[in-house]
């Protein structure tokens, strides 16, 4: 029967006529066994209206090439029905197995890897409805059918492992970790040689970082190890570039060669979004910092009473937890029943309740921070606020797409600007969603740790030839142009061919040798004679390499201790040590105090009046993605070509054809036509231009440069570097830096004189890397990297013979070997911490792309000698401002800062501000 006359024979209340609404997708329904057909058509035949048949826009397209066993790619918003597409096709040909002459043997057919435990274990309540369904269905014909499923991560117990091995699941829910340890676990290897399919859910959060590339390097060793090549189904939220993450998802068939096939459903843009973006005020600097409050409160939970179910996302854990007790303290509407919070340091069982709450839609408004942007269906979720900018047009898709789960549904979002920079930044991200712009997903590339962990259980598994294994890694994506040097780094690591390895009680992972003959020592006759093979070392090799794998690395609190009296001050994250160097000042307790060095997991101080060098924040907030930073850059010359051709009027006509509220509208253009009436047309980095802002403190004797690098705070973070590196070296003095995504701070005495504009200009891109990696050395982001990577290559045990070492614990081993490797030649660990850091963390490969535009003269450098920092500088003069410790501080030298501008702005004799090309 087709799907009309399934409809026609529904005992349901359709709320339509059958034979008259469009259906256009009957053909895809087809391919489906007749039960599958039934029950598909009866669970949502409701919703044909609104999608012109059976399936959403990325199901009609994708189920058909699943059906066919062809590897695809499915991007599509959250709540689209992606995940029912990758598993319709499966389920439909499981069950016709199963009801064969031969079934299902007891193995595993299909894989589901997911990034998140709470997704997984979400996707499995949600894989018992079809199956148990479908099943009753058949039961009630008579036939005695069932697919198992399961799910199998860290949390699952020893004897529900023990059962999988004697009933396994045919659809197994895992995680990369798990994945990675079932391939070398010896009892359940023949169980993953069956799996025909494999699916990886939110592909694009898996895909930027290192889980990503074990987990592309794992599905290798599956395809090596399965009886059929596996189809390959990623799931992805909206990503770009796709056919980058598609290479991802199926690397290559064979070493240096193309990409397997890899279908494509681009259903990026499948729902109706209405994003707006607001702003309490359109004067975010002289109105009282209560009022803005008050607004923004008296807004949200209006809000939040016009909607059923209201999700807030912010920036950080603890702007969740404030927004929620605000909310309570503020309404009495607001109580523990019908309102909470979700984020990652919260107990797992309160997690799971907001979660429970979530999907039954008991729960009338959730703040969060970044732990809900994947994971768990929320059905009823119709509304989601952003509080602040979410740093990237991925991220504000993801976290909004969260509303509007009902298929046909208008996807719902607000935007809330608080402060003058972001509401710039959210005005361009709302824009740029608007135009089908979304930011570009980097991939680590040729990482040496994860190659380690993987080449070190291909060997435990079994003697195989160098080439093999070799072979499995270059065929992952990640590795794709992992060079034959890169192998030997490798390999001299893992054989401990350095001389004092074991000294420092390193010892060699594998052997490598030529295949002795049949009468030598060592033999292995399934190879030829004379061919190079490689194996494990150890009796213990298999329990070290199952107890310390992952790629996910343990982190700590530092306690921070003043010098010589050895007072305790309170406690710092250590990923917050990273942007701290000696001398740098920060603010914990109301107080500031001078950063003087770290041993192990405790930092040394000094009490100090001196001014704040680092945000207390850093560490916690996104940063800022690089696509998007080169967006605000090009709407910042749009902006200001609208403002010379017809003044505030045009650029204000141009603003409103932007998803902006008017006191956004008007905050926008009144800040950048007080920049022009006060520094000039050529004051504000555009695409094409870089300001560099100069100011002369002669009350605090310092001289500070503002750098209008807009590219985001990855990006500043390496060239603030690399310039307070050059700089330093020719003023004689020590630099002190502040980083922020929209720029960065040079500050020196007011007695050094130093042609910044020169430097940058003269700085080779060719020279960057070996610039910046010098400037690394001696610093605590070398030291907590290098543990990092030590651990993940397994130079440092986490586990070893029943004991556990704590990161801190870690971090001193680490601290004692870091000497050792860096007077390696081309040892492994090392660089890969160097790659890492430049790469992953410094977004070296933006800094020389730009300092090439510089040299080309795409972009121009200028030069701007000012009184007082200009109103785009206003954020990177704060961070240094030494009265800057509460919002209501920051509030004040804001104001202080305007009235400086409008002051100079107003007096007639101002001199005419200074510029130099």
């Amino acid at each position: 029967m087709g799907g009309r006359e399934l409809l026609a024979d529904a005992d349901m209340d359709l709320g339509f006529d059958p034979e008259s609404v469009g259906i256009d997708d009957d053909n895809v329904l087809a391919r489906f066994k007749p039960v599958v057909r039934e029950w598909w058509v009866e669970t949502f035949g409701p919703y044909v209206p609104d999608n012109g048949g059976f399936f959403t826009p990325p199901q009609k397209e994708a189920i058909p090439h699943i059906h066919d066993g062809e590897n695809a790619l499915i991007a599509a918003p959250t709540g689209s029905g992606k995940t029912q597409a990758s598993f319709a096709a499966i389920i439909d040909e499981l069950f016709r197995r199963d009801r064969g002459d031969d079934g299902l043997e007891n193995s595993v057919y299909c894989l589901y890897i997911s990034p998140l435990k709470s997704l997984a274990n979400d996707i499995h309540r949600n894989l018992e409805v079809p199956l148990s369904e479908i099943s009753a269905k058949l039961d009630r014909r008579g036939e005695d059918v069932e697919i198992r499923h399961a799910i199998r991560h860290g949390d699952t117990s020893d004897s529900d492992r023990q059962a999988m091995l004697e009933e396994t699941p045919h659809i197994l829910n895992t995680t990369p970790e798990t994945l990675a340890i079932l391939l070398n676990s010896p009892k359940f290897q023949k169980k993953l040689e069956t799996v025909e399919y494999v699916i990886v859910d939110e592909i694009h959060s898996l895909a930027a970082n290192k889980r990503g590339t074990h987990l592309s390097v794992s599905l290798e060793r599956l395809e090596a190890m399965a009886e059929t090549s596996p189809t390959r189904i990623g799931c992805s939220a909206t990503v770009e570039p796709l056919d980058t993450m598609a290479e991802f998802l199926v690397g290559r068939e064979k070493p240096g060669g193309d990409p397997r096939d890899c279908e494509i459903v681009d259903a990026r843009f499948a729902r109706e979004f209405d994003m707006e973006l607001t702003t309490p005020t359109d004067d975010l600097i002289h109105t009282p910092q209560s009022t803005i409050n008050d607004r923004f409160y008296d807004q949200l939970h209006e809000l939040i009473g016009e909607h059923t179910n209201t999700l807030v996302f912010t920036n950080t854990r603890s702007g969740a937890e404030r927004v929620l007790h605000n909310l309570r303290e503020r309404f009495d509407a607001y109580d523990e029943g019908n309102s909470g919070c979700h984020h990652g340091s919260l107990s797992r069982e309160k997690r799971e309740a907001i979660e429970s709450d979530l999907k039954s839609g008991d729960i009338d408004v959730v703040t969060t921070s970044t732990s809900l942007e994947l994971g768990i269906d929320m059905p009823h979720i119709d509304l989601v606020v952003q509080v602040g900018s979410p740093k990237s047009v991925a991220a504000l898709l993801q976290r909004v797409g969260r509303a509007g789960h009902q298929l046909g549904e208008t996807v719902t979002g607000r935007v809330v600007a608080l402060d003058r920079d972001e509401l710039l930044e959210c005005a361009v991200m709302l824009k740029k969603a608007e135009e089908g712009f979304v930011d570009r997903v980097f991939i680590p590339e040729n990482a040496h740790d994860v190659a380690t962990q993987h080449v070190y259980g291909m060997a435990i598994n079994a003697v195989r030839p160098e080439s093999e294994i070799m072979g499995i890694l270059r065929r992952a994506y990640p590795y794709r142009t992992y060079s034959d040097d890169d192998w030997e780094r490798l390999v001299r690591y893992l054989t401990a061919d350095y001389p004092g390895m074991e000294d420092e009680n390193v010892y060699a992972k594998i052997w490598r040798d030529t295949n002795d003959p049949p009468d030598g020592e060592y033999h292995y006759e399934e190879y030829p004679v004379g061919e190079t093979l490689i194996g494990k070392r150890g009796r213990l090799a298999r329990v070290i390499y199952m107890t310390n794998i992952g790629t996910i690395p343990d982190s700590f609190t530092c306690d921070v201790l003043t010098r010589g009296d050895s007072e305790w001050i309170g406690q710092l994250d250590e990923s917050y040590l990273d942007t701290l160097e000696t001398g740098d000042v920060f603010v914990l307790g109301g107080d500031h105090y001078e950063f003087r060095y770290r041993r192990g997991s405790k930092v040394y101080v000094d009490h100090t009046s001196a001014r704040p060098t680092v945000p207390s924040w850093y560490s916690e907030r996104l940063p800022l993605s690089y696509d998007l930073g080169r967006e605000i850059l090009a709407f910042q010359r749009g902006l200001f070509d609208r403002l010379a051709e017809g003044g505030q009027s045009a650029a204000r006509l141009w603003l409103r054809e932007f998803p902006l509220d008017e006191h956004s509208v008007r905050a926008i253009v009144e800040m950048f036509d007080q920049q022009v009436r006060y520094a000039g047309s050529e004051s504000v980095s555009t695409d094409g231009r870089l300001v560099i802002e100069e100011e002369r403190d002669r009350e605090a004797y310092e001289r500070r440069y503002y750098v209008h690098s807009n590219y985001g705070r990855r990006f500043n973070d390496g060239l603030s570097r690399l310039l307070a590196y050059r700089v330093a070296q020719q003023a004689t003095a020590n630099v002190q830096v502040a980083v922020a995504d929209h720029g960065f701070t040079l500050s020196m005495p007011l007695n050094r004189k130093v042609d910044v504009v020169g430097v940058l200009e003269s700085i080779d891109p060719g020279d960057v890397r070996e610039d910046l990696q010098a400037s690394l050395d001696g610093t605590d982001l070398l030291e907590r990297y290098f543990r990092i990577n030590a651990t993940r290559s397994l130079m440092i045990l986490k586990r070893y013979k029943g004991y556990e070492k704590s990161a801190s614990e870690q971090q001193v081993n680490s601290e004692m070997l870091l000497g050792f490797a860096q007077d390696l030649e081309d040892f492994a660990v090392i660089e890969e911490t160097y790659r890492e850091i430049l790469e992953d963390k410094l977004n070296v490969d933006a800094i020389e792309d730009v300092l090439g535009a510089i040299g080309d003269g795409e972009i121009s450098v200028v030069h701007h000698r000012v009184d007082s920092p200009t109103p785009r500088a206003f954020g990177l003069a704060t961070l240094m401002a030494s009265d800057v410790v509460l919002a209501e501080d920051e509030s004040a030298v804001l104001k202080e800062f305007h009235e400086r501008v409008q002051e100079a702005i107003d007096d007639e004799s101002l001199q005419e501000v200074s510029v130099t090309d």
